[in-house]
């Protein structure tokens, strides 16, 4: 067997030499000059305007098959209950409308309060204050 001659690169135990440079390793400073810069909203602005979206709509805002499951689910228990299905959207209705009844007024309670966050408190003392005589008189 011949003995063949190493380059020096092998010899000092250096890395091997680059054989050139692609367009795909190089980084881009981000996004590439064709594609337009995205406008940022003020904050708050978005939320604004989907509350402005969903005040003009008249469509549930609970999605009725997930409403649907947890009305079954909270039903399980019972043997022989059965729904209709015009009986769960009219509940989801009244659900839908109690709930929201509940966030306006709890909201007026942040306001009053000078804050600007609505917390879980608000919403107790809307329910104790709008609902109490009707769970007394539940009780009676």
């Amino acid at each position: 067997m011949s003995r063949t001659k190493q380059t020096a690169s092998k010899a000092l135990g250096g890395k091997a030499p680059r054989k050139g440079i692609s367009a795909k390793s190089i980084p881009s400073s981000g996004c590439s000059p064709a594609m337009p810069k995205r406008t940022r909203f003020k904050a708050g602005a978005l939320a604004l305007k989907e509350i402005r979206k969903y005040q003009k709509s008249t469509d549930l805002l609970i999605r009725k098959r997930p409403f649907q499951r947890m009305v079954r689910d909270l039903c399980k228990g019972r043997e022989g209950v059965r729904f209709q299905a015009s009986a769960i959207v009219a509940f989801q209705e009244a659900v839908e409308n109690f709930l929201t009844s509940l966030m306006e007024d709890a909201y007026r309670c942040v306001l009053h309060a000078k804050r600007v966050t609505l917390m879980p408190k608000d919403i107790c003392l809307v329910y104790k204050i709008k609902y109490a005589n009707i769970l007394y008189a539940a009780l009676d």
